[in-house]
């Protein structure tokens, strides 16, 4: 009975696990997130922090990650009107496996 069902799991697993990398492998959505593991950052922040990218880009990506529920954008209350975004709980699991595929990529660019 169990065997009957392994092809559509696999099948299921297959498909959650390509959205996942679609996903992330969105152009600039790596490094946005990659630069939210040291902690909450503000817009500007986070736009010096990655040469290149758009500023529609950025917002676009942003939104994204918000909607998917790996960042949560915050008001500050100051007088001066100040965002900033953070990694969820959800967003801060894939430390490892971000810092993992560093890892892979540098040792393979080494030999």
């Amino acid at each position: 009975m169990l065997e009957s069902n392994k092809p559509k799991d696999c099948q299921n697993l297959c498909n959650d696990f390509h959205s996942t990398i679609e996903f992330l492998g969105k152009r600039w959505m790596g490094i946005i997130i990659y630069s939210l593991f040291k902690g909450p950052k503000r817009y500007h922040e986070i736009m010096e922090n990655i040469p290149g990218i758009s500023d529609r880009l950025l917002t676009e990506r942003l939104r994204d990650l918000e909607k998917e529920g790996l960042i949560v954008k915050r008001i500050l209350p100051t007088p001066k009107r100040k965002v900033e975004y953070e990694l969820t709980q959800s967003g801060k699991k894939l430390e490892d496996v971000f810092l993992t595929i560093v890892a892979w990529t540098q040792a393979k660019n080494e030999s």
